[in-house]
């Protein structure tokens, strides 16, 4: 449980250091996750919502640009699309919801219900060409993960409906759902951190083949190599979330610098 607590530690002591700046004026992360100053000094913006922003037709200041760049290059290079479970405040309501569906057995809905992983990538789509037909960023105006990260640091409004809603969609209809399948930000970040370095890398002479990696994971596609090659999980979908890693009883599961040779052949 070790990556699960250090997660939670993340996300919350991520959520802690705004609250403080907006309750106590601490000076180290001020702002939301949509737009940040890091030390008073370094801005940060999301690129997603900059992008949706551009599209919208909005003159973008210096700062917001090199905000959302030092942004794009962290995930980009490093970290892929470790927000989503590292940092997004939805990813703890999903995973509760998703928690109580294995200890209460829910599924027969789901069995019932098919959704496409690229709904997230048509959504992405979609609230671009919204953005510029409306002239404001699309999303933004309707995002959960804004709403429960404002609400969490500002105060929660009607906001929380709309994480309720998707704690029952993922609850009673769709394990991952919101994660997995639609949100465009997942779909966003899958996008830009398909070429990052670190990653989950499978030892195929360890492996048992016992699966529960594949029970775990939220992205249970990424993990295609398990029981048949040594390989890193080279597809941007992968969260980083290290669950596989937790449940992996052989070892065979560990994070690790993603290598030039796994580059190219991913190339090819």
């Amino acid at each position: 449980m070790r990556y699960l607590v250090l997660r939670r530690s993340v996300q919350i002591g991520i959520l802690l250091l705004y609250f403080g700046a907006n309750a106590w004026g601490w000076t180290l992360l001020q702002g939301n996750l949509s737009g940040s100053l890091l030390l008073g000094k370094m801005p940060l913006a999301d690129p997603y919502a900059v992008v949706q922003m551009f599209c919208a037709g909005a003159l973008l200041a210096s700062n917001v640009l090199l905000g959302a760049l030092a942004i794009t290059l962290f995930y980009g290079l490093i970290g892929g699309r470790a927000f989503c479970s590292w940092v997004c405040p939805v990813n703890m309501v999903t995973d509760l919801a998703n928690w109580l569906r294995r200890k209460l057995g829910i599924s027969a809905v789901q069995k019932r219900v098919y959704m496409s992983r690229n709904i997230r990538y048509w959504v992405l789509g979609l609230s671009l060409l919204l953005s510029a037909v409306m002239g404001v960023a699309a999303f933004e105006l309707v995002s959960p993960i804004a709403m429960l990260h404002r609400g969490l640091v500002f105060g929660m409004g009607l906001g929380f409906g709309a994480i309720v809603v998707i704690f029952l969609f993922d609850l009673f209809v769709h394990e991952h759902g919101w994660c997995g399948y639609i949100c465009p930000l997942g779909g966003f970040y899958a996008l830009i951190g398909r070429f990052s370095l670190i990653r989950v890398r499978h030892d195929a002479d360890r492996c048992t083949a016992c699966m529960k990696c594949k029970e775990v994971c939220p992205e249970k596609e990424v993990l295609h190599m398990v029981a048949k090659s040594s390989e890193s999980v080279v597809m941007g979908a992968c969260t980083n979330c290290a669950r596989c890693i937790e449940v992996c009883g052989d070892d065979a599961l560990n994070f690790s610098i993603r290598t030039f040779a796994e580059k190219a052949k991913e190339k090819q």
